[in-house]
């Protein structure tokens, strides 16, 4: 991306070769939000920030080898001194356009709206990406295993999520779907108390070490509904063993409830975002031509709604036939397509399904 392509807007009254700051706030912006441009540096912004969140986790789980950490301790923490330092600026940056965002008011504060963006979960992210670098820095944990800090390290892999359309997807879907999602909890962990409590009155003069508690007998309700049953603690009683044995069966229906949720959510949501991105192709479509601005727009909007290239090429495909066919069944002398106003009638009909 060239900075000739950046609009003018603030640059009026300026002299040549002197930038304001919100003209360098806006490079900024569009350098890190790939939405604004899918080409350029801003790919190449993102493509270095996704390899250095890899090459991160990278060595943290090199580093958690004894051998490897101690030969290459020095190389390990210029390297984390190096990404810290870069991770920082980004967070740092990200607050600082964070006003150059479409959605935020024109009658708010930047300062509210940095704030606003600093509680945001990605900012969120960002920000426990570098914080157990400094805590270690500062010694806030005293004497406590600095070993714990280096695997929060890999809280930088949730960084990702900005660059993985499908992992926005995702966390759309558990975001619309968050009171959906706790309610199968909730009712995943009423069922467990239950089993616990029913385990602890049956077994626990038999298997007082594994059942002598409601807490302790949580543990192979915990198992045992999440069909893990890893065997360590099983009733022996008759009575406990038919318990068990009915516990095991319900629990297949309670934790695929959240599972079928997710499932059913997301393609939900894939189907209403495929939906939209046809609509959007129709639009480019409509004269039979996509022009390249057209194409760009496109792809912006296919990353946007986290598609897959080959399936937003099909649907592009096929929209293009299809206008295509309209245009050249139309009457050249009065305009009249008969493919078309069969599409207009089809679209409008109401749906009885």
């Amino acid at each position: 991306m060239a900075v000739n392509d950046i609009p003018r807007e603030g640059l009026r009254d300026q002299r040549p070769g002197h930038r304001s700051s919100s003209t360098w706030r806006e490079l900024a912006f569009q350098l890190l939000e790939r939405s604004r441009d899918t080409r350029g540096l801003s790919r190449i912004v993102d493509s270095c920030l996704v390899i250095l969140i890899l090459l991160n986790v990278a060595a943290v789980l090199l580093e958690s080898m004894e051998s490897v950490g101690l030969a290459f301790a020095a190389q390990f923490r210029l390297f984390e001194m190096l990404s810290v330092a870069v991770f920082s600026v980004e967070y740092l940056l990200r607050v600082w356009v964070c006003v150059e965002t479409d959605r935020t008011s024109s009658n708010e504060s930047a300062t509210s709206v940095r704030l606003r963006y600093a509680a945001s979960p990605m900012a969120i992210i960002d920000l426990l990406a570098v914080l157990p670098f400094y805590i270690g820095a500062l010694g806030l944990l005293g004497a406590a295993d600095m070993r714990v800090l280096r695997v929060l390290r890999l809280l930088r892999l949730f960084k990702l999520t900005r660059y993985a359309d499908s992992m926005s997807l995702l966390w759309r879907v558990l975001r619309e779907n968050a009171s959906n999602f706790a309610a199968a909890l909730g009712v995943l962990l009423i069922v467990m108390i239950l089993a616990a409590s029913g385990m602890y009155l049956i077994e626990r003069e038999a298997q007082p070490e594994a059942f002598g508690s409601v807490p302790s007998a949580m543990w192979w309700a915990f198992a045992t509904l999440t069909t893990v049953g890893y065997g360590d603690v099983t009733p022996i009683t008759p009575i406990g063993k038919v318990f068990g044995a009915a516990i095991t069966v319900v629990s297949i229906g309670i934790v695929a409830l959240p599972a079928g949720l997710l499932a059913s959510s997301f393609s939900a949501r894939l189907r209403q975002n495929t939906e939209a991105y046809r609509d959007a192709a129709d639009l480019a479509a409509a004269d039979g031509i996509v022009t390249e601005e057209e194409r760009r727009e496109l792809e912006r909007k296919r990353r946007e709604l986290g598609l897959g290239a080959d399936l937003a090429a099909d649907i592009l495909g096929e929209e293009q036939t299809r206008r295509m066919h309209i245009i050249s069944t139309a009457c050249p002398t009065c305009g009249y397509d008969p493919a078309a106003a069969a599409i207009d009638r089809e679209e409008s009909a109401p749906d009885i399904s």
